[in-house]
């Protein structure tokens, strides 16, 4: 008991320092240059940064790099130090092992650019569930928020969740309303933010939870953890806008990318998956007062082994919403169990609610690749609102699951109007269904 008051004392003193410490004031920055930005990503991922940046270590700071010793209180004052600098910043996690327990990185910060986070370091979570009270709404382990302004975090360094010690906890699996694990990482309120080159394993839940956010781009990421771990979302998105996920790994034990509710104007391209659970759109209509999602594509990337392909999925709910103008494009699949699929009875097909959310102008087209379902396409959308606009254009999978199955290679369609054009394997769903 004393040993858990001790962890509960000192998380709430590290975050209570950071807040003293950091103003709440708007601080003018210049405007992002992309361009610039990605340049400088680059150079910072192979520790590169021009004379003019002030380097702020952890280490100088007294954090210890045995692996051992907690270095929450001194990750947090390098942080402070780098934020509140009236200059370029970068804070630098350097090669090593570091232990630290949930910390809030929190701005706005007085950088005139964007504040750079170089981590080529191991970064290990307390693996101990006593350290993260109140549920994850309450503490993920490592939090950035309000950097407006702002943030590169690039470098070679890894994120370790050590989430094997408390995936047991997790009771997603059999509650409705269950209460998640702590994110890895989690971005709320961070605008004009470039996430590169970075490895994150075994996280807790999310490995990456992006929230109220607007123009963040990821890419070159290596996102790992066993295929049957429990909801680790690789990249989970929502209320956010601009987002941009590229050339990355993600091998995960729930979806690759989950786009919820108020997600608008994502773009996803090279990307692997697998294994996992796929891109999925939702879960949609979990919610009241469900925000709209759209402008979402999902282009050039791969499928390996993964429980899904191209998802939408809606809860049956009395939540309105309104899914549109996405596009599954130049996807390869292999031996995916559900290639294509739109779910609009997910989490309790038993219920005669159906689902309020709205569907339409959904795009599938040039999608090749194996199936281990007899049923590749399968459009399964409400009664009460049909799907609308949705077009299918040159699928060719192929079956490879059980060879004694007997049913025929095909399509299954509910409530759904489909357009078809190209190559249509398996063949599409007949008029009417």
């Amino acid at each position: 008991m004393a040993a858990m008051a001790f962890v509960a004392r000192a998380r709430k003193t590290a975050i209570l320092l950071l807040f003293l410490v950091l103003h709440d004031g708007c601080v003018g920055a210049r405007p992002l240059d992309v361009a610039e930005a990605l340049a400088k990503a680059k150079d910072v991922s192979v520790g590169k940064v021009g004379s003019n940046v002030k380097s702020f270590n952890v280490l100088d700071y007294g954090a210890k790099d045995d692996g051992k010793k907690d270095s929450s209180i001194n990750f947090i004052r390098t942080f402070k130090a780098a934020c509140n600098f009236h200059g370029d910043a970068m804070m630098v996690i350097p090669k090593g092992d570091f232990l630290i327990g949930p910390v809030i990185f929190s701005g706005p910060c007085f950088n005139p650019s964007s504040l750079i986070i170089q981590a080529n370091g191991m970064v290990k979570a307390q693996s101990d569930i006593k350290y993260y009270t109140g549920g994850a709404d309450a503490t993920d382990w490592i939090t950035f928020q309000s950097l407006k302004n702002g943030l590169i975090l690039s470098g070679d360094g890894t994120f370790h969740g050590q989430g094997a010690h408390t995936w047991k906890y997790n009771d997603c699996a059999h509650k409705s309303k269950c209460v998640r694990l702590p994110a890895s990482m989690k971005f709320i309120k961070v605008n004009d933010t470039i996430i590169s080159g970075i490895k994150t394993v075994d996280p807790k839940g999310f490995h990456i939870f992006i929230s109220v956010s607007q123009n963040v781009k990821l890419f070159n990421l290596n996102v790992q953890a066993p295929g049957n771990s429990p909801n680790t979302d690789g990249i989970h998105i929502s209320k956010s806008s601009k987002i941009e996920i590229s050339d990355s790994v993600i091998a995960t034990g729930d979806d690759c990318v989950s786009l919820i509710h108020g997600t608008n104007e994502i773009s996803i391209k090279n990307v692997t998956c697998g294994p996992g659970h796929g891109f999925s759109i939702g879960s949609l209509g979990h919610y009241d007062d469900e925000a709209d999602v759209s402008k979402i594509s999902v282009i050039n990337s791969t499928l390996k082994g993964t429980t899904n392909g191209a998802r939408i999925k809606t809860y049956k709910t009395d939540s309105p919403s309104k899914a549109s103008d996405i596009t599954f494009k130049d996807l390869i699949m292999d031996r995916v169990a559900n290639p294509i699929i739109i779910d609009q009875e997910y989490g309790n097909r038993a219920s005669t609610q159906e689902s309020r959310v709205s569907i339409s102008d959904i795009h599938f087209e040039n999608i090749k690749g194996t199936s281990e379902s007899k049923i590749a396409v399968k459009l399964i959308c409400s009664k009460l609102n049909p799907c609308r606009g949705v077009q299918v254009k040159n699928v060719n999978l192929q079956y490879v699951g059980r060879p004694n199955d007997p049913r025929p290679f095909s399509s299954n369609c509910t409530n759904a109007k489909v357009t078809y054009s190209g190559i249509q394997r398996p063949p599409p769903c007949t008029p009417g269904s």
